[in-house]
C-alpha cells in the first residue's frame, strides 16, 4: 500500500494499515460480535480490549460452558476466538471448536494456544489456529479476515 497522507482512514479497506495505524472497522460498518472464550483473566481482559478498540463487538467467557450456554442465548454471535488449555469447564478449545463447528456452522472459530500447533484432528475444517503470544495486529486481521471469508 503507497501511503497518502491525505487520505481519511475511513477510506482504508479491511486489515490494510498505514505504519502504526490501528486496524479499527470502518465507522459505517455494523461492529462484527465476537465470543472471546479465555480462561487466564488478564489475557481475557487484553484480548477484549484489544477487539473493541479495532472495532468489534466482544462477548466474553471463561470457560467452554459459558461459551455454549451465551451461543444458545444469542444468535449474533458471528465468530468464536478460543484458548485450547481451559481447566474450568467439561471441554477443553479443541473440543469446543469442534462442537461449535456442528451445531453452529455459520460460525467461524479462531483457536489461540501457547501450547504447540494442534494436531491433525485437533481442529474443525475450516477453523483457523494462531500461535500465543500473538501481536495484537495479527489477532486483529485474522479476525477480520475470518468475519469476511464466512459473509
Amino acid at each position: 500500500m503507497t501511503s497518502d497522507p491525505d487520505r481519511p482512514p475511513q477510506e482504508l479497506l479491511h486489515g490494510e494499515t498505514r505504519q502504526g495505524e490501528d486496524l479499527r472497522l470502518e465507522e459505517t460498518d455494523a461492529p462484527p460480535v465476537v465470543l472471546l472464550v479465555e480462561d487466564d483473566g488478564l489475557l481475557l481482559m487484553e484480548a477484549a480490549d484489544t477487539l473493541a478498540e479495532a472495532g468489534f463487538t466482544v462477548l466474553e467467557a471463561p470457560h467452554a460452558d459459558q461459551a455454549l450456554a451465551v451461543l444458545e442465548s444469542r444468535a449474533d454471535v458471528e465468530v468464536l476466538m478460543t484458548d485450547v488449555d481451559m481447566p474450568l469447564g467439561s471441554m477443553n478449545g479443541f473440543a469446543l471448536a469442534r462442537l461449535v463447528s456442528r451445531r453452529w456452522p455459520r460460525i467461524p472459530v479462531l483457536v489461540v494456544s501457547g501450547m504447540g500447533s494442534p494436531g491433525p484432528h485437533d481442529m474443525p475444517p475450516g477453523a483457523r489456529f494462531i500461535p500465543k503470544p500473538y501481536a495484537p495486529s495479527a489477532l486483529v486481521r485474522t479476525l477480520h479476515a475470518t468475519v469476511r471469508r464466512a459473509a
